[in-house]
C-alpha cells in the first residue's frame, strides 16, 4: 500500500470496494423510494414536502435510525471508499493545469454553497423550534419544513441539512485532496 490510497492487490481494497458497493445500494434504493414515496403523495394530495418521507422511515426499526441518517452515512462512507480506491486511477496526476484548476475552483465554489446551504437550514431549523416552544409547545421537529426556493415544493429541514452536509464533507475532502502534494507513485 502507498500513501492513502489502495491499490487492487492491497489486502485493504476489497473492502473498500465491497463497502463502496454497499453504499451504493443503499443510497440507490433510498433515493428509489423517497422518489416513489413522493410522487405517490404529489398524485394524491398535488403537494410534496422534499425528503419528509426519509425523515419519518425508520430502520431497521423503530427508534432506530431514519432513512435521511442512512443516505447521510452512506454518502460520506461511499466517498471514502472511493478516494481510497479511486483516486490515483481517476485524477492524481492525470489532471493537470486549467483542468485541475478549474476543478479545484468548482470543488470551493460548491464547499461554499453547501456550507451556507447548511449555516441556512441549521439557522431556520433553530428558529422554528425556538418559535414554536415560545408559542408553548415543542414541534415535532422530523415535520418542519421551509418553502424555499420553491413554495409548492417545500422541503423538510432535517433532510436539506443532512443533505447539505453531507455534499460539504464530500466537496471539501475532495479539494483537500485536490491540493495536497502528491508523491511519484513507485516504480
Amino acid at each position: 500500500m502507498s500513501g492513502g490510497h489502495l491499490e487492487r492487490g492491497d489486502p485493504g481494497y476489497a473492502v473498500y470496494l465491497g463497502v463502496f458497493y454497499a453504499c451504493m445500494a443503499m443510497m440507490g434504493s433510498i433515493g428509489i423510494y423517497g422518489i416513489a414515496e413522493m410522487h405517490a403523495e404529489w398524485a394524491s394530495t398535488g403537494r410534496y414536502v422534499v425528503g419528509e418521507t426519509l425523515v419519518e422511515v425508520e430502520v431497521p426499526f423503530e427508534n432506530f435510525a431514519k432513512l435521511s441518517t442512512w443516505l447521510f452515512f452512506s454518502g460520506i462512507v461511499g466517498w471514502y471508499c472511493v478516494s481510497r480506491i479511486g483516486w490515483r486511477r481517476t485524477v492524481a496526476g492525470k489532471i493537470g493545469g486549467r483542468r485541475m484548476a478549474l476543478l479545484q475552483l468548482m470543488l470551493v465554489g460548491l464547499a461554499a454553497v453547501c456550507l451556507y446551504e447548511v449555516l441556512w437550514t441549521f439557522t431556520v431549523l433553530n428558529a422554528k423550534i425556538a418559535a414554536g416552544v415560545a408559542g408553548g409547545a415543542v414541534p415535532d421537529i422530523d415535520a418542519l419544513y421551509v418553502a424555499y426556493p420553491d413554495p409548492s415544493r417545500p422541503w423538510n429541514l432535517i433532510f436539506a441539512t443532512k443533505s447539505f452536509l453531507a455534499a460539504f464533507v464530500v466537496c471539501a475532502h475532495a479539494l483537500y485532496l485536490s491540493t495536497r502534494p502528491r508523491k511519484p507513485a513507485a516504480g
